[in-house]
């Protein structure tokens, strides 16, 4: 087992200058400046200091596995596995965050993730999907009182707005009583 102490991991920080795929401005990225970079940064000294042949991460923050796939492809000889979002018996994506949460709250979280994954089915054999987009935006800041930040449809191969929907996830970060969560589908 690796127990690195602090100092261990930050010890060369000068001089990094480490380059993150574009889509990091998107979806959380637009919303939280320099997270990404922060997250690459600690990946990038682990892998170096660990030399994995694996690295398994879990699909429900799928940008941040989108960016460190892009990023360590080149650089380093990983194999990066995704691994499928686990959710309790809500339906709720499994997180630490889900702790600070009342069981008022967890219960509206798992009707929001149960909603956006028969959004997701529906949106199959439709043609309009911004017009469902924006009806459920709607529907989710009206019934369950949260502050929405973002709610789209992209390409899961390359995060750019949605073109097929069989290749698409539909992406949503929001705050229930200044928790933020995050989920796809």
């Amino acid at each position: 087992m690796f127990l690195p102490r602090t100092e261990e991991i930050y010890k060369s920080k000068i001089g990094k200058n480490i380059k993150i795929h574009r889509k990091k401005n998107v979806l959380c990225g637009k919303f939280r400046k320099g997270h990404f970079e922060g997250v690459i940064d600690v990946i990038d000294i682990f892998l170096s200091l660990i030399n994995p042949k694996y690295i398994f991460l879990g699909e429900k923050d799928f940008q941040q596995l989108f960016l460190i796939k892009n990023y360590v492809k080149n650089k380093f000889k990983v194999k990066v596995v995704s691994c499928k979002t686990v959710r309790d018996k809500n339906y709720v994506a499994l997180s630490s965050r889900n702790l600070l949460l009342s069981k008022k709250n967890l219960i509206i979280a798992g009707k929001i993730a149960k909603k956006l994954k028969s959004l997701k089915n529906k949106l199959k054999s439709t043609q309009n999907f911004k017009k469902k987009i924006n009806n459920i935006k709607r529907v989710l800041t009206e019934k369950y009182n949260i502050k929405l930040e973002y709610l789209e449809l992209r390409n899961e191969k390359d995060l750019s707005p949605f073109s097929k929907i069989n290749k698409s996830r539909l992406f949503i970060a929001y705050y229930i009583n200044k928790i933020r969560l995050i989920d796809n589908f």
